[in-house]
């Protein structure tokens, strides 16, 4: 499905951040689509988190216009962006280690019956049918999270997002710090919640994830977006040009490490 056969959910309009003399944001246009994934690179300081940051709400935009599913807002709130759908899964994953799976997956979500009474069984139901729509490789919603794997635990952190009715999920580096093994369950993640219908936003400094999980890449360069790239007609050496005007391929690869 190319970009003309249906709307965007998201579009971004002239986003700016300042600090100060700082632009850490300048005039950022770029529209988002269901069930494709979205790269974001960039070197260090190119203003990706910060853009992530307007997307999630925890900062607010200086100037420009997120129109999310037609309706138009200068700048979103943690709460609202959660309500218009959009979730984000930083590298902290932001889990409690000593809860089991499904009650980290209903953190502040928490089932009741009889208006207080926590409804433990039914979560766990519905755990096991959220892990197993996602494909993450959890069997039991009773395990507790330090007893996970890195991958595990990351797809703990979607599928949560994906309970809080998350539509757009936002991954900040899903794959620093992990190994060989642990990395390609989350790629497969990534490519699965994309095949479902979610779209998906991916940062990240690895080149060679990038071009194969993704449809389309933005490169951020000093606050400015300067490339909107379809992947498949994109390769290692066009985009490090773009990020540091290096274009051999031999220096990519060094790039994606």
């Amino acid at each position: 499905m190319t970009d003309s056969d249906h709307k965007p959910i998201i579009r971004l309009r002239n986003i700016t951040k300042n600090y100060g003399n700082i632009r850490a944001l300048q005039n950022v246009d770029l529209d988002i689509y269901m069930s494709q994934v979205l790269a974001v690179v960039g070197d260090n300081g190119a203003g990706k988190s910060t853009l992530i940051k307007v997307l999630s709400g925890a900062i607010k935009p200086s100037q420009g216009e997120i129109e999310v599913a037609g309706k138009v807002y200068t700048g979103l709130n943690p709460a609202l962006a959660i309500s218009l759908g959009i979730s984000t899964v930083y590298q902290d994953l932001a889990l409690v280690d000593t809860r089991d799976v499904a009650a980290n997956l209903f953190l502040g979500r928490e089932l009741v019956k009889f208006g207080w009474w926590l409804d433990k069984k039914l979560m766990l139901e519905k755990s096991k049918q959220l892990l197993r729509n996602l494909n993450v490789n959890i069997v039991d919603p009773q395990r507790m999270v330090s007893q996970l794997s890195g991958g595990q635990r990351q797809g703990i952190a979607v599928a949560r997002a994906v309970n809080q009715g998350g539509k757009v999920i936002i991954f900040d580096e899903p794959t620093a710090a992990m190994g060989v093994n642990e990395s390609r369950q989350i790629l497969n993640l990534i490519k699965d919640l994309a095949e479902q219908g979610y779209a998906v936003i991916v940062v990240s400094h690895n080149l060679h994830h990038v071009l194969e999980i993704s449809q389309r890449i933005c490169v951020m360069k000093q606050g400015r977006l300067v490339a909107n790239l379809e992947t498949a007609q994109s390769s290692p050496s066009e985009i490090a040009h773009y990020i540091t005007g290096v274009n051999n391929l031999e220096d990519d690869q060094e790039i994606a490490q």
